[in-house]
């Protein structure tokens, strides 16, 4: 990949100048309480280098889905919190994106120091599909590092952004594409390695490869699938998009979750991939969607009316581990089953423990997946690498464009 890189900035000298980085630490919360702080503990290292050799460092990031006004729910506070206790020393939030409080914490900051806007989501700017709007506001973060007129001044020693959210280069953002084109960019440790890890997965791969999918919805993963399938030696389906393949074979499949509009389309890859697409033998079904429910463990083919379907069986289980100790190269994206519920969680649990232990090359592929290496108390490190990213994950395996690391290539 043609860009200039962390490493790049680092060389130039980075002390006493300001730089932005657009980081990607969208974490679960539990009220105020983070439940899972992956994507800050892997924000951290291009945010400590950058600190390190004396740059005053403003990180740009996001917190769910507010509607482009400030929301306390969506507040980066317990974030910059947990940043600063990554860093051992103060992360300061800003009260604003790019206003009034925000350019006085930035004016405040001392080479070394790291400050954190407030969640850019909450300027209506950043998710705009005017481009106009968009640039204005990259304009506003460009000129929180200095004059942006002069971030690409002699010596290059004006502003500098770095792009290192990895789980956003798949969005036209503000803050993720207009502000690269704002001021001098380049990509961060973060999202080189995780361009390098799938650039592995759709080159050449170790064979066998062997991609679990789960999740809930077919239509969520159609794209990856159909991409994946020409490439792949064996495709394992669980969650509950395994309930509309099993519809397609012609099973009743009670109440569990079921894309009716995608059954056909189900039915088609079945007949044209048999030998590749591998669907649940056995399945664990409830009563209702609830923790306390009434379970059993039926075969796929005879679930009963009424009944949902939470999690694969052992059977299927035991299936899906065997293919995958057989693997040399595996991709893991989306649970097996509901795993946030001790009575569906052996599932995702029993495939996430034969990734882990099969010595293949093993890539999670971000969001509910990584969640659940964390919740169900596996080793990060038996797993070859853990992405931030899910949909920027699955878009660059669809191959598509990511226009977060086109903009840095000079394109989009």
């Amino acid at each position: 990949m043609a860009v200039k890189t962390l490493e790049d900035l680092l060389s130039e000298g980075v002390s006493g100048r300001r730089v932005l980085v657009r980081s990607d630490l969208n974490v679960p919360l539990d009220g105020s309480v983070i439940t899972d702080d992956g994507r800050v503990r892997a924000a951290l290292p291009t945010i400590k280098r950058l600190a390190e050799a004396g740059a005053k460092v403003i990180v740009a990031a996001h917190l769910g889905r507010p509607k482009g006004t400030p929301e306390a729910k969506y507040s980066l506070r317990p974030v910059a919190d947990r940043l600063g206790e990554l860093l051992g020393k103060e992360v300061r939030l800003a009260g604003d994106v790019v206003g009034e409080q925000a350019r006085a914490v930035v004016a405040g900051l001392a080479d070394g120091d790291v400050a954190l806007l407030e969640n850019v989501r909450f300027d209506p700017r950043e998710t705009s599909k005017v481009e106009d709007e968009r640039a204005e506001l990259a304009r506003d973060l460009a000129a929180l590092t200095g004059d942006s007129a002069d971030a690409s001044g002699a010596g290059g020693r004006g502003g500098a952004f770095v792009s290192d959210g990895f789980g956003v280069v798949h969005r036209k953002q503000a803050s993720v594409y207009d502000v690269a084109r704002a001021l001098p960019a380049y990509a961060g440790g973060l999202v080189l390695a995780e361009l390098e890890v799938l650039s592995k997965l759709t080159g050449d791969p170790q064979r066998p490869y062997v991609v679990v999918l789960g999740g809930s919805k077919v239509s969520d993963k159609l794209a990856v699938i159909e991409a994946l399938l020409p490439k792949v030696d064996r495709l394992l389906i669980g969650g509950g998009m395994a309930f509309t393949f099993l519809a397609a074979q012609g099973h009743s499949v009670g109440s569990s979750l079921l894309e009716q509009d995608y059954v056909e389309t189900a039915r088609k890859l079945l007949a044209e991939h048999a030998d590749k697409i591998v669907v649940p033998s056995d399945v664990v079904v409830a009563d209702k969607f609830a923790a306390d429910a009434a379970t059993d463990t039926v075969a796929a083919e005879k679930i009963p009316d009424g009944w949902m379907g939470l999690d694969i069986g052992p059977r299927t289980t035991e299936h899906f581990a065997a293919e995958v100790a057989a693997a040399k190269t595996v991709f893991w994206n989306g649970p097996a089953g509901v795993f946030e519920m001790a009575p569906f969680a052996a599932g995702t649990k029993g495939v996430a423990q034969a990734i882990a232990d099969s010595g293949a090359f093993s890539v999670v592929g971000g969001g509910d997946s990584a969640a659940a290496v964390r919740v169900l108390g596996l080793p990060e490190e038996k797993f070859s690498h853990i992405s931030t990213g899910g949909g920027a994950s699955l878009e660059y395996l669809e191959g598509k464009e990511l226009p977060g690391v086109a903009v840095l290539e000079g394109g989009a």
